[in-house]
């Protein structure tokens, strides 16, 4: 039940977090220091004031080990966030982001000395190919960065190129970063016993010192976020700049996300989470098309069909569900 609940919370925190984090990068492209800046300044005060207590909880597990965590999980971040900055729609960083089950068997391999069915290297090969096609695809769809009234960047087709590319290697870093964290976490887990909210709290809280260079972008951002558009609250009928609405809006269903995925990652193996967050990512893929009314080609549509039947195929639900049937056929029959 506690799996299934957090679960749930993955599913509806995680896709109302994306819709948030696109009005944010619609009205500010730059702003992705920002938002993690204040994502992890929210979750580490409520960590501080409820898991801590005040600084009064000693932790479980050792500060050494939190540390390489939290260098992980917040250079994975940092990353996600940043690629906005560097020409990356919003489709194609949701369906990158969803080779996180590659990313995971490679690491496994290599780390774990893990061996797959053939089924599993088919469903890599279909994911990596589904990617591909969305990068390829996306990449000729580049818009110019003048259009984004970026003055400070060059805006010849070439720069264009270069910055993008630049995106996507930001993406694949983030990509295999957290697919470690995740084995890391395992680890941990089996070593020091279930620690969810103590996990989420540190890993946020011993993040603040990599923020110390991104300072002068955090603050030019906040000033830009209150200086936007003004938007009541209709509940309580309240005028705020507009981005900070989005901004609240953001944090807090980020908060509701991640809390829910450091609750998985004590309840299930790395593989099975990474396969939570990626189906969840594909019911944000298509709210983000349908809502946003984002461009979503012939060749987007086979490349996310591979991606996520890939993933299908990866976790043998197929097989597992007839097994399932047959037993209750069996069942039924010795019954008679």
């Amino acid at each position: 039940m506690r799996a299934a609940i957090a679960i749930f919370c993955v599913f509806l925190g995680c896709c109302t977090n994306v819709v948030f984090l696109e009005l944010l990068v619609k009205e500010d492209p730059g702003s992705g220091n920002l938002i993690t800046f204040s994502q992890f300044f929210f979750i580490s005060l409520e960590g501080f004031l409820f898991t801590s207590k005040c600084g009064t909880v000693r932790p479980s597990i050792g500060i050494k080990d939190y540390l390489i965590l939290v260098a992980m999980f917040f250079i994975s971040n940092v990353c996600n966030n940043y690629a906005f900055d560097f020409n990356i729609p919003m489709p194609l960083h949701m369906i990158f982001r969803a080779g996180s089950l590659i990313a995971n068997m490679i690491m496994g391999i290599a780390i774990l000395n893990k061996h797959y069915s053939f089924s599993k290297y088919l469903s890599v090969f279909m994911i990596t190919n589904g990617i591909a096609i969305c990068t390829i695809v996306s990449g000729k769809e580049i818009k110019s960065l003048q259009a984004k009234n970026v003055e400070h960047i060059p805006t010849t087709p070439w720069d264009d190129l270069f910055w993008w590319m630049l995106g996507i290697t930001l993406l694949t870093v983030a990509l295999f970063v957290s697919a470690r964290m995740g084995i890391y976490q395992e680890v941990l887990h089996a070593r020091y016993g279930k620690n969810a909210r103590e996990a989420l709290y540190y890993t946020h809280l011993l993040s603040f010192p990599f923020f110390l260079p991104l300072t002068f972008n955090i603050y030019d951002h906040f000033v830009l976020a209150m200086a936007s558009e003004s938007l009541i609250i209709p509940v309580i009928n309240l005028s705020m700049p507009k981005v900070i609405v989005y901004l609240i809006g953001n944090v807090l269903t980020q908060y509701m996300c991640i809390s829910s995925v450091f609750v998985l990652t004590t309840e299930c193996t790395s593989l099975t989470v990474t396969l939570v967050i990626t189906l969840r990512k594909f019911f944000s893929l298509i709210f983000s098309i349908i809502y946003f009314k984002n461009p979503f080609t012939l060749y987007h549509w086979i490349g996310t069909f591979l991606v996520f039947t890939g993933t299908i195929i990866f976790t043998e639900v197929v097989s597992k569900i007839s097994q399932s049937l047959q037993y209750d056929t069996t069942k039924k029959a010795k019954v008679q």
